[in-house]
């Protein structure tokens, strides 16, 4: 069996999207006569934490830990906030902040912390990582980013042990949503492209997570892009009781709500049509699981919606499977974004597992669309559409009152963990080849 050494910020017990992918990979990398060795911060600063998560780690897996230095305490001093209160990510709010403290450490993020917060682990973790494959050959090294100097710690080894290495990139670099927010100097801008360019151009093979964020990359840097979605785990449904469906008319978003997934048509159109069907207001239940931003609190009460409002701040992976399956309606909303047609959250596959109509807002011509209308999964309309979006609302709650909701979820195993991981090992057998 052959031997690969992950660089990975985000495992368990942290919680949230970032430690889902490679949490499922590595469970399931045996199956395919790969033996992973996890390497992770042995202190990090996680947003969540999510215990119910460790039970996928496989067991005797071999976890390398080494210790991370990060500024965030730093952060809290200047900003007047507690040492044990978490950092968002993402530039999420959840209440108002003073706009010009805030731009100060945005400012430091984007300029001086190149590429990230965590540039402080890299040299600590390269000297760390030589000493170890001294003694502990590997086959194949792979990096996962954001944060990207998960990246420079996989190349700096590689150049010097000539390894071949995957670079998965879970999110984009420079194109990510919030990099315009970064506040970046003319040549802070120029160094971030620069190290993507190097990783891009570097990495034995490179692997994003859809078709759109191929095209992207292949616009910076030409070069051959291996697709792997994001998914769901059988296991998650096959091992959860069973679920009890709700009774109200529930909408249910599950994870964190930033400013930029507000669906301002949607708050509109259930404010139009709750005073237009009397039904709808007696039974509507807007359910948001997760953190969300101040924006969105405040687009709610402006729409007089916030009596519909079942907040949950937060829920184990095992708990959101359940409120995913209980919901009536699943909400997936697309970051309005200039690079939204490229966005598919690891959300939406789990969504599609559980088999519940979703209620979609976001580009019509990206990646999810094209993925919605295949699976026969639910419903879609354009940020701003407020029309559409009450014509896919009606079309649900009818056939809520009607006791025919349901979601067909068709041909979804392409999208199962264990189905993904197989690509995953085909890519890593090319790079370890000896034609390669």
């Amino acid at each position: 069996m052959k031997k690969v050494l992950i660089i990975s910020y985000y495992w368990p017990p942290s919680g949230g999207a970032g430690v889902q992918r490679w949490l499922k990979f590595v469970k399931y990398l045996r199956d395919f006569n790969w033996e992973p060795v996890l390497y992770i911060p042995d202190n990090p600063e996680y947003p969540e934490q999510d215990l119910s998560l460790e039970k996928d780690v496989p067991e005797g897996l071999s976890i390398l830990r080494h210790p991370i230095w990060e500024p965030y305490d730093v952060y809290k001093k200047v900003m007047g906030r507690k040492k044990e209160e978490k950092i968002n990510a993402a530039f999420l709010s959840e209440k108002k902040q003073n706009r010009f403290l805030e731009n100060i450490p945005v400012w430091i993020r984007g300029n001086l912390f190149i590429p990230d917060a965590r540039k402080f682990w890299i040299n600590p973790s390269v000297r760390f990582l030589l000493k170890y494959l001294k003694t502990n050959s590997v086959d194949a090294i792979v990096s996962t980013g954001p944060p990207h100097s998960m990246h420079l710690i996989a190349w700096k080894i590689t150049r010097q042990l000539n390894i071949p290495w995957l670079a998965d990139f879970r999110d984009p670099w420079t194109n990510i949503d919030f990099y315009k927010d970064l506040k970046l100097t003319p040549s802070a801008d120029k160094e971030h492209r620069r190290l993507e360019r190097m990783i891009l151009k570097d990495a034995s093979a490179v692997t994003v997570i859809s078709n759109t964020m191929a095209d992207d990359f292949n616009r910076i840097l030409p070069r051959v892009y291996d697709v792997i979605t994001n998914g769901f785990d059988s296991d998650d449904i096959l091992l959860a009781p069973e679920a009890i469906m709700d009774k109200k008319f529930s909408i249910a978003h599950i994870g964190t709500l930033v400013s930029t997934r507000n669906p301002e048509a949607l708050w509109t159109a259930l404010q139009s049509l709750i005073t237009i069907h009397p039904g709808l207001a007696s039974d509507l239940e807007i359910k948001l699981i997760g953190k969300t931003d101040h924006t969105v609190t405040e687009s709610l009460d402006s729409h007089k919606l916030t009596p519909y409002v079942n907040r949950i701040p937060y829920l184990p992976h095992d708990k959101v499977v359940m409120a995913q399956r209980q919901s009536q309606v699943l909400l997936l909303i697309i970051n309005n974004t200039p690079n939204a047609r490229m966005i598919l959250t690891g959300k939406f596959f789990e969504y599609l597992a559980a088999k519940r109509p979703i209620l979609c807002i976001g580009p019509l011509d990206g990646d999810a669309a094209e993925i919605l209308k295949q699976t026969h999964s639910g419903l879609i309309s354009d940020h701003g559409d407020v029309a559409t979006v009450k014509r896919n609302i009606l079309d649900f709650y009818s056939r809520y009152k009607n006791g025919t909701l349901s979601s067909e979820s068709k041909n979804i195993e392409a999208y199962s963990r264990k189905s993904l991981t197989e690509h995953l090992s085909t890519i890593l057998n090319r790079i370890t080849s000896t034609n390669y």
